[in-house]
């Protein structure tokens, strides 16, 4: 076990609970984690989409799309982190007229 590579992420705890992972080139997606493996690639059941807007790509347009089962590639993979426990809020840093 002395050249076994560990991963800097431990996922075990967050099998067969919610998380939401964002993709490189803008994807977020979320659902359950059923699997996954040291090059981080995900399983995730019950997976769904959230769709950004047309003309500005940094914003959730509020629709989604439900995927189901699906496999993550880890090299797309930006960030995981639980569903539970998140909440989304204010910005803080924006005028209240803007």
């Amino acid at each position: 076990m002395a050249g076994r590579k560990e991963t800097a992420l431990d996922l075990a705890k967050f099998v067969d609970k919610g998380v939401q992972v964002k993709l490189t080139g803008g994807r977020q997606v979320t659902g359950t984690l059923k699997g996954y493996d040291q090059l981080l690639n995900l399983v995730l059941d019950e997976a769904i989409e959230f769709e950004r807007e047309q003309d500005d790509p940094l914003k959730l347009s509020g629709k989604t799309r439900q995927l189901g089962l699906i496999v993550c590639r880890g090299t797309a993979v930006m960030l995981v982190s639980p569903t539970d426990g998140t909440d989304e809020i204010a910005n803080p840093f924006l005028a209240d007229g803007a």
